[in-house]
């Protein structure tokens, strides 16, 4: 019976990678703790690649600031804290499979790296702008994030670590791109390979945004630069120009197994299509036969039914087709003539043979997709305010989400949607209307930190909870539309670790700290707090349902992969009630063992009635 692991460290992940390609490079060091670990021989690796390795600090093509170092290391640092479920803020706990978490999202993405690698299909972000207002979060890694926002003074209400990024700054664009840089890294790792990211963003960061994400996801993997008409109205207020657009920033995971859906024809799209002539093939549309590209076998004479002689081709054109062709046509009664069957023909498209959608556009209007005001409006429905004050500016309409969703994936995929600058959570609104409109099985993630209001609101005391007021009364809306919709969200809420770091050098161990260390569990930490402990330490999805059962006296959690008893304590009968089960994983607490012989005896149970299991002690 071996401990469950810990989060594994990032950086490890990539060791493996790289062993996987050049096995040669790999070795063994020391680590400080005195233990043997592997890593890589960049002396080998270096004459492994020859001439191809960037060295010193010659002239290249990239993107630097001050700070980018820190930046990349605060990707690779392993995940330290806890996700602690919050059972009472939730709704339909235990069969949801959405997730609605409140915390840094560096830490929160670090933790969901093992359990949702490779398996989020649609990631939209709508990141600070950097305007000079905005609140960024501020990383450092050097000493605990505590001891430094303590230390410098930039604690906000509840210890929230928020620091303002003032224009006036000389970091203004270095502290904002360090900032995204190891949250976009992050993101990476846990998109589909036919998955995609979508970012909202201004003019203030655009371009900046859009090095950092060519060299984050390559720049071969940039998909499109949408603009949205964010206002109905020009500001006359403006000094110089009327700011009436957003930008979109589309990158793929891998561009060659990702591509848009198509949208729904429009109305008007559609009464283009007409039946004047009764054609039993049903509406059509004429289109033009002559285009200007150069086509050899496109000039020919042609005589209307009325007799009339067209020569050829208007000036300087060609017909798009070829005589044999204009013949099969005509003969199939697909040439328009004109009523009196004298104009100059046209090659009759029908509706039914078009393609059942329209080609995206990188121009979105807010006709379409929703502005700035419906988006206040919508949220100030489900979100009572009493301060006008409160209503985010930055807030987006929930058709834009929607018609993102149409386009990133299918409804029936099962797809997950992460967002995690989740704000007043109108990605979740969107996920739970999209799957009303279009019978969709989409789930989301939504991570925000708990930022205070501006000014104090009775029942809200941040953003995060606006956002989850208003999913709430969302998901009260659509169930009574659609009861069968998964519209419930599991909150979870980033805590410090559940287990006591334990690590001591080995001329301090002594017989008393091992005594100490017999239970390493958090004082206050539950049976429900551990399984999800569980779960992200093994790669096992956070949003999966989860029954519990009671067997001699003991609660048990049962999922689809695991059975676990995370009890203080743990009895034969619950042992061999799990075994029974033949899970493939089975997690009990190790110091719920009375002795050794308990724990023993455990092994032989398992290995007795189930031993294909995995099992695991915390």
């Amino acid at each position: 019976m071996e401990k469950l692991p810990s989060s594994p460290d990032p950086a490890m992940r990539d060791i493996d990678r790289l062993a996987d390609l050049f096995p040669m490079a790999v070795t063994e060091v020391t680590d400080p703790a005195g233990n043997l670990t592997r890593a890589i021989d960049f002396d080998l690796l270096r004459r492994r690649l020859g001439g191809h390795v960037v060295e010193g600090a010659p002239e290249r093509y990239q993107l630097d600031w001050p700070g980018k170092g820190r930046a990349r290391r605060a990707a690779r640092e392993p995940a330290s804290g806890s996700l602690r479920p919050r059972r009472a803020e939730s709704s339909r706990f235990d069969a949801t499979r959405n997730l609605f978490i409140e915390g840094d999202n560096l830490d929160v993405l670090k933790l969901l790296q093992e359990s949702f690698l490779g398996r989020i299909k649609i990631i939209y972000i709508d990141p600070p702008y950097n305007t000079g207002n905005d609140f960024l979060y501020d990383d450092d890694f050097s000493q605990t994030r505590a001891g430094y926002l303590a230390g410098s003074g930039q604690v906000g209400a509840g210890g929230v670590p928020l620091v303002a990024n003032p224009e006036s700054g000389g970091r203004f664009h270095s502290d904002w791109l360090s900032m995204m840089y190891p949250r976009l890294a992050l993101a990476r790792n846990l998109l589909t390979d036919d998955g995609v990211i979508f970012i909202s963003i201004d003019d203030h960061e655009i371009d900046n945004l859009r090095k950092i994400c060519a060299e984050i996801f390559g720049e071969q993997n940039f998909v499109a630069q949408i603009v949205w008409q964010k206002v109905y109205a020009p500001k006359n207020t403006a000094r110089w120009f009327s700011e009436d657009h957003d930008y979109i920033v589309v990158f793929a995971r891998n561009r060659d197994r990702w591509q848009p859906l198509p949208l729904a024809r429009t109305e008007r799209m559609e009464a283009r299509y007409r039946n004047p002539d009764n054609d039993p093939r049903g509406p059509w549309k004429p289109e033009n036969m002559s285009a200007r590209n150069r086509y050899d076998a496109g000039v020919y004479p042609i005589t209307t039914p009325s007799g009339r002689l067209i020569e050829g081709p208007p000036r300087g054109s060609y017909w798009r087709i070829s005589r044999q062709r204009f013949d099969e046509l005509d003969a199939d009664g697909r040439i328009w003539w004109g009523s009196g069957g004298d104009n100059a023909p046209a090659v009759k498209r029908f509706l039914s043979e078009v393609a059942a959608g329209r080609t995206p556009q990188t121009l979105w209007f807010y006709g379409e997709v929703g502005h700035t005001q419906d988006a206040k409006k919508t949220l100030l429905r489900y979100v009572p305010f009493e301060h006008t004050v409160n209503v985010l500016n930055s807030v987006k309409p929930v058709e834009l989400l929607q018609r993102i969703l149409q386009l990133a994936g299918r409804p029936g995929d099962g797809d997950i949607v992460l967002d995690f600058f989740g704000g007043s959570a109108t990605t979740a609104h969107a996920v739970l209307a999209q799957n009303l409109a279009d019978g969709g099985n989409r789930r989301f993630i939504s991570v925000q930190i708990p930022e205070p209001l501006p000014v104090a609101e009775a029942g809200l005391e941040s953003i995060f909870e606006i956002g989850l007021t208003r999913v709430r009364n969302v998901a009260a809306e659509i169930s009574a539309a659609d009861p069968s919709l998964d519209v419930g969200f599991r909150v979870l809420r980033l805590d410090s670790a559940n287990l006591a770091d334990v690590r001591v050098a080995p001329g301090d161990l002594d017989q008393a700290s091992l005594i100490g260390h017999a239970d390493r569990v958090r004082p206050g930490r539950t049976a429900e707090d551990l399984l999800f402990q569980v779960l992200l330490d093994s790669g096992l999805d956070p949003g999966t349902p989860i029954l519990r059962e009671h067997v001699d006296g003991h609660e048990v959690f049962v999922t689809g992969e695991l059975v676990a008893c995370l009890a203080e304590t743990v009895s034969p009968a619950v042992v061999r009630a799990i075994a029974a089960r033949r899970p493939p994983r089975a997690v009990l607490r190790d110091s719920a063992f009375a002795a050794d012989a308990d724990r023993i005896n455990a092994d032989q149970v398992f290995a007795e009635l189930s031993p294909a299991t995995d099992l695991r002690v915390l």
